[in-house]
């Protein structure tokens, strides 16, 4: 799911240059929504609400059983949407910091979704588990401050939605019909006014190792587990 319009990104502009340009169409044109400001982070926009709506309409989430969700503020309704319709979800604990990485909000266990569901709800309220113990992931929504035509996400630049899915990947634990070999890219498109479904194109396959230098190793330990395993 996509947390702006869709961004054609012209030959030879880098993804920082992208970000920057979102970031300040958001706050100038007084669409960014609370927490503020937009920048350095999945900003929140006007119309959130309705492209959850939107995206509770497509038989990929229909079919889906269980979904992995970013934590940011603009996927709040998509997260309580999902609890509503009794789907499992899974949101990471932040930055990967700890070895037991996800959250698990079962909606048969909860008896406050609009709680559960906030970032500092889901740590409360959450089921805290590592990536062995997470069930099989039907669809995976991920906040994004740009989203190019075929499907090319731009994040906020610090690469943990790329390797969440790469630890689950490489676990076998996603069944999603899901820029760079590591950049994962979406399959579905949702704005408030629009869904886009991109040509499908090949996903990482698991965790490219050689990426990873030996800080970002260090501040999460489950990669130093499975890196060792």
């Amino acid at each position: 799911m996509d947390d702006s319009d869709t961004a054609d990104a012209a030959d030879g502009v880098d993804k920082e240059t992208i970000r920057e340009r979102v970031w300040d169409d958001l706050e100038e044109s007084g669409e960014a929504r609370f927490p503020f400001p937009p920048h350095g982070r999945i900003p929140n926009f006007a119309g959130a609400d309705d492209a959850a709506e939107r995206l509770a309409e497509q038989p990929e989430w229909r079919d889906a059983t269980t979904i992995k969700a970013n934590p940011d503020a603009p996927q709040l309704p998509v997260r309580r949407a999902a609890l509503r319709a009794g789907k499992t979800v899974y949101m990471a604990v932040p930055r990967l910091a700890d070895e037991k990485c996800f959250l698990k909000l079962d909606p048969d266990e909860l008896s406050d979704y609009d709680a559960a569901t906030t970032v500092s709800g889901s740590s409360e309220h959450g089921e805290q588990v590592g990536p062995d113990a997470v069930e099989e992931i039907d669809l995976i929504v991920s906040g994004s401050v740009a989203v190019t035509e075929n499907g090319g996400r731009i994040g906020k630049g610090e690469g943990y939605s790329d390797l969440e899915y790469a630890i689950l990947r490489g676990l076998g634990l996603d069944d999603t019909v899901a820029i760079g070999d590591h950049d994962v890219s979406m399959d579905l498109v949702v704005t408030p006014e629009r869904t886009i479904r991109p040509e499908s194109r090949a996903q990482p396959s698991g965790i490219d190792w050689d990426l990873l230098d030996e800080e970002r190793l260090e501040e999460i330990p489950v990669l130093r587990r499975l890196q060792s395993s």
